[in-house]
């Protein structure tokens, strides 16, 4: 992404973005990396606080403004697993929901694009749009050729413009961000803004989501519980896309799927398992699973389709039926992302170590991808994440939701030193596969509270335990061969070991034992505490000293407030 602003943008529209982003950055500079220091951190205010309150200014700005500040602000709300709930609350009610562009300037944009008369095209478009969101808007129209129902999804006029304005003013944030070595050193931050910037000019390639959509269902050509619309190719245009009109059941919808028998727990399950062939079997990922994307169609029982039903349109009135068969229907295949050939092997061998409650296969499966940082200690992290497993497993959306807040707190205390560290490095060309991992999870449990991840997890892992012992048989005989190569220099190796050691050049790795760890936390708290008691003593010594003779009392009394708040914190500690 270039870090210069183009010619072509909006230079006002970039200007408000920019400064927005710059306030941003210094509040964090000032707050939470100046000021989160000891003695300093006395005077720090609530993070929470005052992120939530930047959180609600993005919003409104997002709302105002439209474009890709919008998809950021969605991506943000679904990152519950990085940011505090306190801040995807505040980005959660963020739709990409504008108003609709005037019905006279949509016609006339269809008619530049295929150079023909509006009557010439469609027997009818509806004066009202379907949706209407920040890059485009969907009618629906009826084809003059044969009548076939359809939507007809249609660009903003300059929308290309506004795109690239936000994607400068974002580009220009992450070149300030990547001057602070923490952020930096674990997210490939000009790779991250070039994976946005990609996967939002896509969106705008309307081609490229005709393919994207025939990839699909080539992808699940043998899968019957999914539906993919029809890409009417002689209506699309560079501005234009014309699609099938499936505008059935929205995935949120439960009221609706429960009064014609369709039960939302096997929809959340059938969604889970969809996602699960996407992310590790095709690599293809359908990146923005949101509630208007994905519908549901109910299908027709044996007896109606004796009677003469052989499929229902999406206006057609359905009949309850118990347990009544359906579909998941995928829409608006902009947003896709591609799993990357070198993380492909780790994420399946990730997917097995869950599924088979491995925590060592799971750690080296983020040794495989690449995803850890030099010097992690893989024996702790090994141990963090049995906990984990031991927490979690088994546990359905709703218990989960409790766990993490009855429980979470035993577990940051206990692996405190694995947080703090952080040793992972954010892999940038996951960015849209992990939203929409994010989403899902949001969708699921609005689905069915009781929806067990790990039931369907285990025959999916076995699946792939059983694909990777088939298919990789050459590769471990060749691993057996360069093991016995490897027994062949046992002893050379022996010596060389030796001599490291005569030579004084052996190093030893070491590690704690986890009462050991709990020791030297407990050690580190009261350590701060001491410090804390002694800054907190010496400012009200100094305090009443200048008190006793009268000498600038405002100064005193400040020293006298912080004094007594660092006081607090040692006894809070």
């Amino acid at each position: 992404m270039n870090t210069l602003p183009s010619p072509a943008i909006d230079r006002r529209r970039y200007r408000i973005i920019r400064r927005f982003f710059l306030r941003a950055i210094v509040h964090f500079v000032f707050w939470d990396l100046i000021l989160n220091r000891p003695i300093l951190r006395v005077v720090r205010t609530d993070p929470i606080a005052r992120w939530k309150k930047i959180s609600r200014a993005y919003r409104d700005l997002a709302i105002e403004m439209g474009g890709v500040l919008i998809k950021l602000g969605q991506f943000l709300s679904a990152r519950v697993d990085i940011l505090p709930r306190e801040i995807t609350r505040e980005l959660a009610d963020l739709r990409d929901e504008v108003p609709p562009a005037p019905l006279p300037e949509i016609v006339d944009r269809i008619e530049q694009d295929f150079g023909r008369p509006l009557s010439e095209l469609f027997s009818y478009l509806s004066p009202a749009p379907l949706g209407s969101a920040s890059l485009g808007q969907v009618h629906r129209a009826r084809l003059a050729e044969d009548g076939a129902d359809v939507v007809v999804k249609v660009k903003r006029t300059d929308i290309d413009r506004i795109v690239e304005t936000d994607l400068a003013a974002i580009s220009k944030s992450l070149v300030w961000l990547k001057k602070d070595n923490r952020i930096s050193r674990r997210v490939d931050l000009d790779l991250l803004g070039e994976e946005f910037a990609r996967v939002t000019r896509n969106e705008l390639d309307f081609g490229a989501e005709a393919e994207n959509c025939e990839r699909f269902r080539q992808d699940f050509s043998d899968e019957p519980r999914v539906y993919f619309p029809t890409v009417f190719s002689n209506y699309c245009s560079d501005n234009c896309l014309t699609l099938e009109n499936v505008d059935y059941i929205k995935i949120s919808d439960r009221a609706t799927m429960a009064r014609v028998g369709i039960d939302p727990g096997a929809v959340a399950t059938t969604l889970y398992q969809l996602y699960l062939r996407q992310i590790f079997s095709t690599y293809f990922v359908h990146a923005d699973p949101h509630p208007g994307n994905i519908f549901v169609k109910p299908l027709p029982t044996e007896d109606e389709m004796v009677a003469g039903v052989s499929c229902f349109g999406p206006d057609d009135k359905v009949d309850y039926v118990a347990d009544r068969a359906f579909q998941i229907v995928f829409v608006d295949f902009g947003m896709v992302t591609t799993i990357p050939g070198r993380l492909r092997a780790a994420l399946r061998e990730y997917a097995i170590g869950i599924g088979t409650r491995d925590a060592y296969q799971m750690v080296q499966s983020y040794v495989s991808a690449g995803t850890l940082l030099p010097g992690a200690d893989l024996k702790r992290l090994e141990e963090a994440h049995e906990a984990l497993l031991e927490q979690f497993w088994g546990a359905d959306m709703k218990s989960m939701k409790g766990l993490a807040l009855s429980d979470t707190s035993t577990f940051l205390r206990e692996y405190r030193d694995v947080i703090y560290q952080a040793p992972f490095q954010f892999q940038a060309d996951m960015l849209f596969a992990v939203r929409a991992v994010g989403i899902l999870s949001g969708i699921s449990a609005g689905l069915d509270e009781t929806f067990d991840p790990w039931r369907e997890l285990v025959p999916f892992a076995e699946k792939l335990t059983v694909e990777e012992l088939s298919s990789g048989w050459r590769e471990r005989l060749q691993n057996l061969a360069i093991t016995g190569h490897n027994l062949a220099r046992l002893p050379v190796q022996i010596v060389s070991l030796i001599t490291q050691a005569e030579r004084g050049n052996l190093t030893v790795k070491t590690g704690f034992t986890p009462d050991s760890r709990r020791l030297l936390i407990n050690i580190e708290r009261a350590v701060g505490r001491l410090a804390l008691v002694v800054a907190g003593s010496g400012m009200l010594i100094g305090a009443l000293l200048l008190l006793a003779h009268d000498s600038y009392p405002f100064l005193a009394w400040t020293i006298c407030g912080l004094a007594a708040t660092a006081l607090v914190a040692a006894i809070r500690k």
